[in-house]
């Protein structure tokens, strides 16, 4: 069964100067949002399977919404993220299924090859709830510089037979990161960690 979606919202972050330097290249963050229909709100449902196939929909659906906003190739996303709020009428295993590994592989193909986990969050919440999107490097978790995250809100979702999924997509790591560690020009990318 394909999402029934009621609202798409799609933002990008662009930072320019932190701290008085400037930010070059400037960092960029896309957020992409689903507000779509829970269809398991309001009642217990054991077998989760049509939420997990909702994911893996939105996965790629929304990992392609923030590559094309950064206007970049696929190849060139750096890390990423995903997050779902659950509204009061359904539970927080609704979350985890939209949530679930396949959400990831389509999310994968949506950036090209994805090596890492991709982190995520979930919650139960009324409307304007936000949630922190985590981000890491995409092909290796090792990198540092891209731990970071963004609040995903949307002012009339989650209503309560409602979720908002987010995914997030970065070109770039954190602005004027300097604490060290792997640096993404020195990764391989072969177990997802370095």
């Amino acid at each position: 069964m394909a999402a029934r979606i009621r609202k798409l919202i799609v933002q990008v972050d662009e930072t320019l100067r932190e701290m008085n330097h400037a930010v070059e290249p400037p960092t960029r963050r896309a957020l992409a949002m689903a507000v779509i229909e829970n269809p398991c709100a309001g009642r217990y449902v054991e077998n989760l399977d049509e939420l997990v196939a909702i994911g893996e929909e939105l996965g790629g659906l929304l990992g392609r919404r923030c590559v094309e906003a950064l206007g970049i190739a696929p190849a060139q996303a750096q890390s990423y993220g995903k997050a779902a709020i659950v509204g009061e009428a359904g539970e927080l295993e609704h979350a985890a299924a939209i949530l679930h590994p396949k959400m990831g592989a389509t999310l994968r193909a949506a950036v090209e090859k994805g090596a890492a986990l991709v982190p995520s969050a979930k919650k139960r919440g009324g409307l304007g709830t936000a949630i922190d999107v985590p981000l890491g490097h995409k092909d290796a978790a090792f990198v540092r510089s891209h731990f970071d995250a963004i609040e995903a809100r949307v002012s009339d979702a989650p209503r309560a037979n409602e979720i908002v999924v987010a995914i997030a997509v970065t070109d770039s790591g954190r602005p004027l990161a300097r604490v060290g560690g792997l640096k993404a020009s020195e990764i391989k990318g072969e177990d997802g960690l370095r």
